[in-house]
């Protein structure tokens, strides 16, 4: 029989780092608790308080750091497809764990640990997050170091984004650069190669709430980037990540018909399109017309693409809807849409965006065709911009008529 090993040695209340072979020995046991057989819950305990432990030391000795990465790999391990394990695992190491390994500064720590929080997450543990914000915060503010990370990704897509009271509670208490990487991760959600569910869309629908009421009550705030003094505001950038959501979100077809008629959507963005469009007409600023390419180096602009997505967002609210096609009528945003369309290499595709906006506002509409057709005749409007767009004006005895240049029916 083997003799009894002494236990390690504590110099000054630091615990010296483990020999060779007892990192080897927690490596034979993380692999053999990939077998179901070999699992035994009584462990777990003590491997959590050791990984609290080896955070506390915060000795960054490679083989201490290997023996914190190992114990997180068991723990990984063991709670691999077995929910006696992960519940045991959850009422251990949360929230302690977490808080203390999420902002860890080395990237296979985090990764394990995010690993442990993807397995061990379900709809009720959902719930004492949304008590523990701190923690899912963690996770978005680790994705923001580590966007190639599998596991942060899909806690974040496949947990988060499934509860609409968590993503609201997080969303108010984030930061700025927080709330851009999250808007980011819904896009990716909903333009994934994976349409949204049945089960999805109740979900989308309670954050497209968030989104559009967010945006109706603080869209005007982009407008500090007109002065250089608030190029950067992160307020401002976050705002303009929330009309880049609105767009994809209105492309869903299970999603537009709500937005078509969230309250004050439509009117604010046309009051926010003219703003900028004035705004940069009036004086050289970030929304001004850019004719030109840019030189190779330019520093990006953060508003690239705002006029084109505001003018997107329209032509999406008006997709087969009479009565938003009547109101941006009333609210003079035809004049302005067709304002819009020029060369500007800060809007890419602006004037594809401006056809389509113009196609949705007139099918099956005469009033909104009448408007552009005397626009035209009075010179209102570029006969050769119409030309662009696969329009004409033909006058019909006393009429004017707006129809399309490719030999298809009027609109």
């Amino acid at each position: 029989m083997a003799a009894p090993r002494p236990p390690p040695a504590r110099l000054s209340g630091v615990m010296v780092p483990a020999p060779i072979q007892d990192l080897e020995a927690l490596r034979a046991l993380t692999a053999l608790f990939k077998e179901q057989r070999n699992r035994n819950l009584d462990t777990i305990g003590v491997a959590v308080d050791l990984i609290l432990l080896f955070r506390e030391l915060r000795v960054e000795q490679e083989s201490l750091l290997t023996a914190f990465r190992c114990g997180l790999q068991f723990l990984g391990n063991i709670a691999s497809r077995n929910e006696d394990s992960q519940s045991v695992v959850w009422v251990h190491a949360f929230p302690e764990l977490f808080l203390s390994c999420l902002n860890h500064p080395d990237k296979k720590i985090v990764a394990y640990s995010s690993m442990i929080l993807f397995t061990s997450l379900n709809s009720e543990r959902m719930k004492e997050l949304e008590e523990n914000l701190n923690i899912a915060i963690d996770v978005v503010e680790a994705h923001q170091r580590q966007p190639e990370s599998e596991w942060l990704f899909l806690i974040i897509t496949d947990h988060f984004l499934k509860s609409p009271e968590l993503v609201k509670a997080m969303y108010a208490k984030m930061s700025n650069q927080e709330r851009v990487t999250l808007l980011d991760l819904m896009i990716a959600k909903i333009v994934g190669d994976e349409p949204l569910t049945k089960d999805d869309i109740p979900v989308f629908l309670s954050h497209a709430e968030l989104i559009a009421s967010t945006f109706v009550n603080q869209c005007k705030i982009v407008l500090k980037l007109t002065s250089e003094q608030h190029a950067d505001d992160e307020e401002a950038l976050a705002t303009i990540r929330l009309l880049d959501v609105l767009c994809e979100m209105t492309a869903n077809t299970d999603l537009l018909s709500y937005l078509q008629v969230f309250p004050g959507l439509l009117e604010r963005v046309i009051d926010l399109l003219r703003l900028i469009h004035v705004a940069g007409n009036d004086t050289t600023n970030i929304f001004s017309t850019s004719g030109c390419v840019k030189a190779e180096g330019d520093v990006s602009n953060v508003a690239e693409g705002f006029k084109s997505h505001l003018i997107r967002l329209i032509g999406n609210l008006c997709y087969k809807n009479k009565d938003n096609q009547d109101k941006v009528n009333e609210l003079d945003g035809i004049p302005l849409i067709l304002d819009s369309c020029s060369i500007d290499d800060s809007n890419p595709f602006l004037t594809q965006w401006v056809v389509y906006a113009i196609r949705n506002l007139t099918e099956d509409n005469s009033q909104n065709q009448d408007l552009i057709a005397k626009m035209e005749q009075q010179g209102l409007a570029d006969a050769s911009l119409l030309k662009k767009m696969g329009l004409e004006v033909e006058k019909r005895g006393d009429r004017l008529i707006l129809k399309s240049t490719s030999g298809t029916p009027p609109l």
